[in-house]
């Protein structure tokens, strides 16, 4: 017959042994707290230098996140000015964004902005445009306005687009004639 193993579970061998209470502590227990209270000591003692340092090493100002902007914002995009392309960010509510004209241009679009209506809609198919060329410009627009997703496309190809960038001229501002506000 195989022995039965015991119920009681046996001590693990790093397990401070149970003193009785009343009971004065065994001479190997005195000198095994001594031991590790030393040990205790001695890793203190080699860690406070590294430790001291870290704080003056921690004490460099940290990078803020970058907030996410909840208010409207652009990206636009121009292309074939005759100069060199631009892109800008457009923040409004609170204005901001790399847009040389951050403020004026959200003003604009903000006087634009009727319930119901998409201020950057495209234009109409079926309208009269006149034929006259505006120029080689376009620009790419989007992001959100008002809550509402924006990719608009702009041109000077007819009187119609030409209008239409005129509506926008704060914001289809030229790279080479924006001058910062």
């Amino acid at each position: 017959m195989s022995p039965v193993p015991s119920a009681t579970p046996s001590p693990a061998p790093h397990a401070t042994p149970h003193v009785t209470p009343g009971a004065s502590p065994s001479p190997s227990l005195l000198r095994g707290i001594a031991t590790r209270t030393r040990l205790f000591s001695l890793a203190s003692l080699a860690l406070a230098p590294v430790l001291l340092a870290l704080p003056a090493a921690s004490a460099a100002p940290m990078p803020l996140p970058v907030p996410e902007h909840d208010g409207d914002r652009l990206t636009v995009t121009i292309t074939d000015s005759g100069g060199p392309d631009g892109r800008y960010e457009l923040y409004c509510h609170p204005d901001g964004g790399t847009h040389p004209r951050a403020r004026r241009a959200c003003e604009q679009l903000d006087k634009q902005t009727r319930w119901g209506k998409d201020p950057f809609a495209p234009v109409d198919k079926d309208a009269n445009c006149t034929m006259v060329y505006g120029g080689p410009e376009r620009a790419h627009v989007f992001g959100k306005w008002a809550g509402r997703p924006v990719h608009a496309q702009f041109n000077r190809t007819n009187g119609c687009e030409i209008a239409r960038w005129n509506k926008f001229s704060e914001l289809l501002v030229s790279p080479q004639s924006a001058p910062k506000e």
